[in-house]
């Protein structure tokens, strides 16, 4: 059913009035099992009031998972790695990245056993990584400006739960993923080696963005800044009290809530005012050479490189990838 009617949203102890018009009547939106400041949201029902739409939530164990469901058009938003969503755009699924939700510093990180002190330990080790994710671009890109020798490394591929069990069974000596399978490791004898962030200096940007459906987008623009709105009350929440932030996500995942403030602290959060500048998304008019479009060209080159896609297939731009406007209309709003 479609219907035109005027919201109020309260932001920050304001109140801000928004006019929603063909506002959906549910709106589908894809998250991992981990700890995100968006469980925050599902927690209290506060998206649900800001869209004024029913959400469904829809878990996946993998960016790989959300590629398909938006293949199969099941979801409508997902908040997913960089390296699967630029897959997805290079196999020209019809998403677009609207926002960044979080830059994965300490969030994903390489776990070793005795034996492995620093990245350069592994060569000659099993290093397990879930394929088509950000943890699996992180460790190619680790050996690759350590200037290790990727042939003596024996790399295998492993959903996060499966990487788990091979780890207690002797059959991994390391494995490079993301929390609560990161402490899981640590809690059976690992401890950290390596993490995303320390590839920053190195010039490489590993980040979960929030991806949409063009054809969702299109038609509901006012939701999808709307979206966008609650995501950065969620991380001002977070900001101001993460002691209870972290409580309360823990108990939406079913996870300890040291695991979930580990997880929510792992991240860097840029402002929605900084995302609709050129050092992110860009302001609408040099797209391919924001801070996210050099990005996309270092990771698809990357997965072109392991074949994870088609170097053919690489687009000349991603005018077409990236849509700036909803989180600059955003950051207007939150004025």
């Amino acid at each position: 059913m479609k219907k035109r009617l005027c919201l109020l949203i309260a932001a920050g102890g304001l109140w801000a009035n928004m006019s929603f018009a063909d506002t959906p009547a549910e709106v589908r939106v894809a998250y991992s099992g981990g700890s995100q400041v968006l469980m925050l949201a599902k927690a209290d029902g506060s998206l649900d009031k800001a869209l004024n739409s029913k959400v469904k939530w829809v878990q996946f164990a993998s960016g790989a998972d959300a590629l398909n469901y938006f293949a199969s058009n099941a979801i409508d938003i997902a908040n997913f790695g960089s390296s699967p969503a630029t897959a997805g755009i290079v196999r020209k699924l019809p998403v677009e990245i609207i926002g960044v939700s979080g830059v994965i510093a300490s969030y994903e990180r390489l776990i070793g056993k005795d034996g492995i002190a620093k990245i350069n330990d592994i060569e000659g080790k099993r290093v397990a990584y879930p394929p088509n994710s950000t943890a699996q671009y992180a460790l190619e890109a680790a050996i690759s400006v350590n200037k290790l020798d990727r042939s003596k490394i024996t790399l295998l591929p492993l959903r996060p739960a499966e990487m788990v069990a091979a780890w207690k069974r002797g059959d991994i000596d390391a494995g490079y993923v993301w929390a609560p399978f990161a402490q899981e490791l640590e809690a059976s004898g690992g401890h950290q080696v390596f993490a995303t962030k320390d590839l920053q200096k190195d010039g490489y940007l590993i980040y979960n963005n929030y991806v949409v459906r063009k054809a969702f987008a299109e038609q509901y623009p006012e939701a999808v800044t709307a979206f966008l709105r609650v995501h950065q009350q969620k991380v001002d929440e977070f900001r101001k009290d993460p002691e209870r932030a972290a409580a309360i996500v823990a108990k939406e995942v079913g996870a300890p809530v040291t695991t979930a403030a580990n997880t929510l602290g792992g991240l860097e959060y840029p402002t929605l005012a900084q995302q609709g500048t050129a050092d992110w998304l860009g302001n609408g008019t040099q797209t391919s050479n924001s801070g996210i479009g050099k990005a996309l060209t270092k990771t698809s080159s990357f997965l072109a490189g392991i074949g994870e896609i088609r170097k053919r297939d690489i687009p000349a731009n991603w005018d077409t990838a990236i849509e700036s406007r909803y989180i600059r209309d955003a950051a207007v709003a939150a004025q």
